[in-house]
């Protein structure tokens, strides 16, 4: 069971990287949301229930917002096109969008609950692979993002991340607040250099990987 839901994952990613179309990526966006809950909710704890259905909220809302928002510039422009995004309202809704999906501040809270409700693996998963299909439609609207909503929020998540990781004693809400304040920085850099963001998240990706499977292998439980 657990190949399907990691292939269903993959497709899901792989469906919204390539697609150009905004309904293709919308659907690529839910196909993976799908198939990371059964993976949160795995141990049947009612915190990982909990979890579940915290991210299943979350990530159905920022969903409605990225339709809304491309709906309403295929309503005024008239074409679907990922990259033609043009009208002001769609990038706006569109911004906020993609910063609930990746957790951006103020839209943060869900992420460090559901990375504590979570196995150390799907934890894993849920800071890269599922962070990967944002930042893709990120990387793709670049041009048309709204720039002073985006570095608001991009330069509150760095401060916040960094701060908020202080408090803590659990390591996966740590890990959660390093993952919000890493978030930030790729979201300033992308409206200068996207390029520069993408190479930003493969090394977080591969620092954020090195670290879950430390813990997952001298079982770290906290």
């Amino acid at each position: 069971a657990n190949l399907i839901f990691i292939a269903s994952l993959l497709l899901g990613t792989t469906i919204t990287i390539s697609s150009n179309h905004w309904i293709t990526a919308w659907m690529g966006l839910e196909i993976n949301t799908l198939a990371i809950l059964p993976l949160i909710s795995k141990s049947h704890h009612p915190r990982a229930i909990e979890a579940a259905t915290k991210y299943f909220l979350t990530q159905a809302a920022a969903s409605a917002l990225v339709l809304f928002s491309s709906m309403t510039n295929a309503w005024s422009t008239g074409q679907w096109d990922i990259t033609q995004l043009t009208h002001p309202t769609s990038c706006l809704i569109l911004t906020s969008a993609v910063a609930m999906k990746l957790g951006l501040v103020p839209f943060h809270f869900w992420f460090p609950e559901v990375l504590q409700g979570s196995p150390l693996t799907t934890g894993l998963l849920l800071s890269t692979l599922m962070k990967l299909p944002p930042i893709t439609l990120l990387y793709m609207t670049s041009p048309s993002l709204n720039p002073a909503l985006l570095t608001t929020l991009a330069i509150l998540s760095a401060a916040l991340g960094g701060w908020m990781g202080l408090n803590q004693t659990q390591i996966r809400k740590i890990l959660a607040f390093s993952s919000i304040s890493h978030l930030g920085w790729m979201a300033i850099i992308i409206i200068y250099n996207p390029k520069l963001t993408l190479l930003n998240f493969y090394l977080y990706t591969m620092m954020t990987a090195a670290v879950f499977l430390t813990l997952n292998t001298i079982k770290v439980l906290k």
